[in-house]
């Protein structure tokens, strides 16, 4: 196997976290015009604003994917249950099947995500939340779908034995984020850049959650032999 092919995963995940960078300044900076509510400033303003405009705002849209992030919590919150009694049952953390254990560093790195653009505000939403102009930039609810959703197929590989239920599963799980990003976008409680943002950092975490996985096979392969 060549360097390149080895290394792929996490190669991929840094060039999409340099490109999430990149694109970060450009939304900050660059195009910047008060269309947002209270005269709030949005970078790319023009092409934001015309998506907006596009597709207006859907009050019944943005409470069903506001609610249906619960399930995403749901998802985190059972694999968190299945690493627990997997680490009772054989008495060892490192025992946890790798891939749940990279999914718990992974939800982590998620979290910091999150938290981070919590702090540091790059945009604001194009709609007032009950009455609040909230930090918008990049879609939570997109990353939080994506990341869980996509994340989950790959402990249920090895969980799930049986091949017409593991296609039903991914299909549902892939259903459900694709579902909840384009909501999210015509629901209007977002920029076009907020749901951009989100994607491609969430593409990052999980080249990069890959890479864990694979980390974590090699150590635990090396003390098998």
């Amino acid at each position: 196997m060549s360097v390149l092919k080895k290394n792929l995963d996490v190669i991929l995940g840094c060039f999409l976290i340099v490109l999430f960078a990149v694109f970060t300044v450009i939304v900050k900076f660059a195009g910047v015009g008060g269309v947002g509510p209270l005269g709030s400033k949005v970078g790319l303003a023009t092409l934001n604003s015309k998506v907006h405009n596009l597709f207006g705002v859907s009050n019944t849209l943005y409470n069903i994917t506001d609610w249906l992030g619960l399930v995403a919590f749901a998802i985190v919150f059972a694999f968190a249950v299945l690493g627990l009694v997997q680490w009772i049952k054989r008495r060892r953390f490192l025992s946890v099947d790798n891939e749940i254990l990279a999914l718990g560093a992974f939800y982590i790195l998620v979290g910091v995500a999150f938290f981070f653009f919590e702090l540091v505000v790059i945009n604001r939403r194009p709609v007032l939340i009950d009455g609040v102009l909230e930090t918008s930039y990049p879609s939570s609810t997109t990353m939080l779908a994506v990341t869980v959703c996509i994340s989950a197929i790959f402990p249920l590989k090895k969980l799930l034995k049986n091949t017409k239920l593991k296609i039903a599963v991914y299909s549902c799980l892939i259903a459900f984020a694709t579902f909840m990003v384009i909501g999210r976008l015509i629901s209007g409680v977002h920029w076009f850049t907020d749901i951009l943002g989100g994607a491609i950092l969430s593409a990052a975490l999980l080249f990069i959650y890959k890479f864990f996985i694979r980390i974590l096979n090699i150590k635990n392969q090396k003390k098998a032999d």
